[in-house]
């Protein structure tokens, strides 16, 4: 927590530039230098989010509450080049919402031009995820939310940068006094912020869920019923297994870390440790989050290395069992599909594009197909 030295200071600031900011919070700064802050909470208008059809209660921090306020100011940080050290990018530049708030590169390019080691993961349904990135080494999305910005292969700038460049906008000072009441802008505020803003990325009421959870079962084509057929069959397709469907609720995703036989070379050594690097447990080489399956169709290319460019290449993939090593997931094996099973699997994939709450510009919630 940030001590009663650094309050006094911020409490007696005269900003007369954005660079003076970022002197005095330096100086403040506790002495093990790690970034800390008082705590806040946001302080305007409650927002009730209407979930849609086939997703699960969301819980949503009690130090992190969903108002208009802290949304609207998260959209308005997350479409933000400010936050990049060249003022050229925004997280919606690899979380883009015209491709399910993915990227269609394999990796993204960050803002000094270095291509990245990761496929850029959907936000979409991130607020239901127990951990966030590939590997799951940030605990929340408030977390996630400061990692990509600081990182010199991505956002490249540091927080404190970005500190000074908002503290240095009055219509920012003014929106985060209205969000989190008097005081600067903080990196927690920012990230705070960011993460309200994601929560409202949801995405639901798909064909699936329709025929699924909403009793229409005209809302699926017949491809697309087989197709469920083999997705959730054991002997078949058995991707349930992992991508999971609850009775009332699916978030094709069981949240936790598997090695599939992605990212193997020809001797049979994984290019990307993956969970490894968090745990550092043996077992965990080569293991990557389940992502979520929902929007599909729209997140192109897919893997972690973004080494499969469309779903065909995906079913051929499982059903080839993957690339062999030493850490292979024992779920992970070759499968027997016909030609029509695959059509059919692929068919129902589709099948999973859904509504998508967002905010508008009016600042309230509502659902699109966009």
């Amino acid at each position: 927590m940030l001590h009663s030295r650094f309050y006094s200071c911020v409490l007696s600031l005269s900003l007369t530039t954005a660079l003076a900011l970022v002197t005095i919070l330096s100086s403040c700064g506790n002495s093990r230098g790690k970034e800390s802050e008082l705590p806040v909470r946001p302080i305007g208008r409650p927002v009730q989010l209407h979930l849609p059809l086939g997703l699960p209660p969301l819980v949503i921090p009690g130090d992190n509450p969903e108002t208009v306020e802290a949304i609207a100011l998260g959209r308005k940080l997350f479409y933000d080049v400010h936050l990049s050290s060249n003022n050229t990018i925004s997280c919606a530049t690899c979380h883009n919402p015209a491709q399910g708030f993915a990227d269609s590169r394999s990796v993204s390019i960050g803002a000094a031009g270095k291509p990245g080691t990761r496929n850029a993961l959907s936000v979409l349904n991130a607020a239901y995820s127990p951990t966030q990135f590939w590997d799951g080494r940030a605990p929340s999305l408030e977390e996630q939310a400061g990692g990509p910005m600081a990182n010199p292969v991505e956002m490249n700038q540091p927080h404190d940068v970005s500190v000074a460049k908002l503290n240095a906008m009055p219509s920012y000072q003014k929106e985060f006094e209205a969000t989190y009441g008097p005081g600067p802008v903080t990196i927690g505020k920012i990230k705070m912020a960011l993460a309200s803003f994601e929560r409202t990325l949801l995405s639901g009421d798909s064909p699936f869920d329709r025929y699924q959870y909403g009793g229409d079962k005209t809302a699926m084509s017949p491809s697309a019923i087989r197709g469920l057929a083999v997705f959730t069959d054991k002997k078949r397709g058995n991707c349930a297994a992992c991508h999971t469907i609850g009775e009332k609720y699916a978030l094709f995703t069981d949240g936790k870390f598997h090695n599939i036989g992605v990212a193997v070379d020809g001797d049979g050594n994984l290019i990307d440790l993956g969970r490894y690097e968090v745990t550092k447990l043996d077992a965990d080489k080569g293991k990557f989050r389940t992502p979520t399956l929902r929007n599909i169709a729209k997140t192109a290319p897919y893997m972690h290395d973004g080494s499969e460019k469309s779903l065909k290449e995906v079913v051929d993939f499982y059903v080839g069992g993957g690339n062999s090593n030493p850490y292979l997931d024992p779920e992970i094996h070759s499968l027997q599909l016909s030609a029509a099973d695959k059509a059919d699997l692929i068919a129902f994939l589709q099948s999973l594009t859904g509504k998508t709450m967002q905010l508008d510009e009016s600042a309230s919630l509502s659902t699109s197909d966009k």
